[in-house]
């Protein structure tokens, strides 16, 4: 149950004990009964009350939905050892070594507590850090780049409503030369492309929407493209998928381009928005792993619209080269 539902059933809890009192002459004993009972309601209520708040908040929700599609806490929360939301995820294996998503909760100390709005868009976009350091593309800023301010506004509003985490960061794992964080310099002046991009005139805004959402939001491209030998996206095959032991922790990932036998090419549009809504495949079995989290966490908050969006775009995507 939602805060707010709670906040007004206890208020009505507080008003039906109090009446009772007023009208039944309760002995003393139960009054002392009802007057703890009333504190701790109230207590109750007091606690409630912020979340209600942010619950009421349209920006804050639009945010925790965009902040979820994103798949940010899929990332930075350490599931399988049952850690906080935020507080820093499990190791990412790369061919480059092991990531570990930081702590992005907003703990003043440990966490992005103080960063500043202005900071938190300059990560996503520009993968450059309030200190000035550039963020190793483990960290998918080459797809939030796309984001719109009013988004990346709206997901930082909802991040700084969630319990504060003082767990401190990992440090990464990385083989030389990789752990030379300068060189990071040279690959985003390769391979980042800052956006948000201009819609294209020629298609609909149906697509436009949906080719925001899965290059930007969704970032389908970070697990479905396959990579250079530098780690950048390998654009030439886009979204064909990856080989085992490329795809991130190692696995195969499939090609979701259209083609006749290949990729998703016998999927209809509806086909794959339902699949985002439920992970159900057209052949009854459901996705699994990752893709499961994905839409668990992620593509299931989001619209029947957004998802149909997504499905028009992904569906226009041409079969081409599959990874070797």
């Amino acid at each position: 149950m939602s805060a707010a539902p709670v906040f007004f059933i206890l208020i009505f809890m507080i008003e039906i004990f109090l009446r009772s009192s007023r009208t039944s002459g309760a002995l003393r004993g139960g009054k002392r009964r009802l007057g703890v009972l009333s504190v701790a309601a109230i207590a109750a209520v007091l606690a409630l009350a912020p979340a209600a708040v942010t619950q009421a908040d349209p920006e804050i929700a639009r945010g925790e939905v965009l902040f979820a599609a994103g798949g940010c806490a899929n990332c930075h929360t350490d599931a399988k050892a049952k850690g906080p939301l935020l507080g820093g995820g499990g190791g990412i294996k790369t061919p480059f070594g092991t990531f570990f998503a930081p702590n992005i909760s907003p703990h003043p100390d440990a966490g992005i507590g103080k960063w500043t709005e202005a900071q938190f868009i300059r990560a996503m976009r520009d993968g450059t850090a309030p200190d000035g350091s550039r963020y190793y593309p483990a960290f998918p800023y080459t797809s939030f780049t796309n984001l719109s301010d009013a988004d990346l506004k709206a997901m930082f509003a909802y991040m700084k409503t969630v319990p504060a985490v003082a767990n401190r960061s990992r440090p990464h794992e990385l083989s030389f030369p990789f752990n030379l964080r300068f060189g990071v310099m040279f690959w985003q002046w390769l391979h980042l492309k800052k956006g948000p991009p201009q819609d294209d005139p020629g298609q609909s805004a149906e697509w436009n929407r949906g080719r925001y959402l899965a290059e930007g939001l969704v970032h389908c491209a970070e697990c479905h493209t396959p990579r250079n030998m530098l780690g950048g996206l390998d654009r030439a095959r886009w979204m064909t998928g990856a080989a085992k032991g490329e795809g991130p922790e190692g696995e195969a990932v499939p090609d979701i381009t259209s083609g006749d036998g290949s990729g998703i090419g016998k999927w209809s549009v509806d086909d794959l928005a339902r699949s985002l809504r439920d992970g159900m495949m057209p052949d009854g079995d459901f996705y699994g792993s990752l893709m499961a989290d994905v839409v668990k966490n992620g593509t299931g908050r989001l619209s029947d619209a957004d998802r149909r969006a997504i499905a028009v775009y992904v569906k226009s995507l041409k079969a081409k080269a599959r990874a070797p």
